[in-house]
């Protein structure tokens, strides 16, 4: 089995850290059963059903597996909000868990239960989105950079003018907001492109049934998306439109799409950043001094740039949503067989 690759990581002091999200599903909970290590993981999911999210979860596991440290990973996965999740939190917190690793639907309303979990003793790591509480650890990807990145390399395919639509994701959500945040500074430098502005809920169905619309009402210089983007592809082509340049993220179908020719960029947004969660809870637990925030610093990768990684990281076995990116810039113990198996300690 081949271990990930590590590389270099960013870590981040106290300021806030940012957040991702990806569209919805069913409810599920399960227990991953028992084994011989010492801690018990519990995790809370409120999008359910999503290639992305699932990814994140089996990252959990398989990096609780690898640890040889955990005897169980408790997952409760259910498509909720603020108040569900709160009800989450205290379900595990009744159950006796060692540590949470938390995908929070809020940055502010899930403190007081994470504050009574660290007051138990209970380690709380919060991944993908932040919390502002210091009760818990926070490990996110940078989204203001994200947002960036892709609108700096799209403004320039197309040649600094033209209309693009701008596929965002949920209104409010503090992700779109600091991908909004980095999209609009890469424009500062672009006066002469327009944004015609869609909202995807993070759903690639509805992306593609949006981008159907719009294309066949009018032409873009290009699409900017949030995540929900080889669906879009497939839309420019159902409406009888040429291809135009898309952004999105390291979705496993858009990555096949780009290798086969469609122009694009991806700025990897990694779903293993379950597994980095993991591992700094178990760091808690230990004892080691931990930097409360962690923060990876996404990547954008061109064909005309980075075509070995981006064919080395596209697998036509895997799902459709799954994230390509799993190399990522941190040190995990888990292996690719281990995170594809989804299979926790005990199971």
């Amino acid at each position: 089995m081949r271990r990930l690759r590590t590389m270099k990581v960013a870590a981040v002091g106290t300021a806030l850290a940012l957040t991702a999200a990806c569209g919805g599903g069913g409810a599920t909970q399960e227990g991953s059963g028992n084994g011989d290590g010492q801690f018990v993981i519990g995790v809370s999911n409120t999008l359910a059903g999503n290639g992305w999210r699932e990814q994140m979860v089996c990252s959990i596991k398989a990096e609780a597996l690898a640890s040889g440290q955990v005897s169980e990973v408790v997952v409760i996965s259910e498509n909720a909000g603020p108040t569900e999740q709160v009800q989450h939190l205290q379900n595990l917190i009744s159950q006796g868990v060692d540590a949470i690793v938390v995908n929070p639907s809020d940055p502010e309303q899930l403190n007081g239960i994470i504050e009574q979990a660290d007051a138990q003793g209970i380690a709380v790591v919060s991944v993908d989105s932040a919390v502002s509480t210091d009760a818990a650890h926070v490990v996110t990807n940078d989204q203001v950079e994200w947002g960036r990145l892709g609108m700096e390399w799209l403004a320039e395919e197309v040649g600094g003018q033209g209309e693009l639509l701008y596929v965002r994701g949920i209104e409010g959500v503090q992700a779109d907001v600091d991908r909004h945040k980095g999209v609009m500074a890469a424009l500062e430098e672009y006066p002469d492109i327009t944004l015609r502005t869609v909202w995807s809920g993070w759903d690639y169905t509805k992306a593609g049934e949006q981008a159907v619309q719009q294309f066949s009402a009018g032409d873009f210089a290009g699409v900017w998306t949030t995540g929900a983007d080889y669906t879009v592809v497939n839309a420019i082509q159902s409406a009888g439109k040429e291809a135009v340049p898309v952004t999105g993220q390291d979705t496993n179908a858009f990555l096949g799409q780009l290798i086969e020719g469609a122009p694009g960029a991806v700025v990897t947004n990694p779903a293993v950043i379950g597994a980095v969660g993991t591992d700094i809870a178990l760091k808690v637990l230990n004892g080691e001094d931990v930097t409360r925030e962690t923060t990876l610093t996404p990547e954008l990768w061109s064909m005309e740039e980075d075509t070995q990684r981006m064919t080395e990281a596209y697998d036509p076995q895997r799902p459709p949503t799954s994230s390509a990116a799993v190399d990522i810039d941190y040190p995990l113990q888990m292996t690719k067989e281990q995170l594809y198996a989804c299979t926790g300690p005990g199971e």
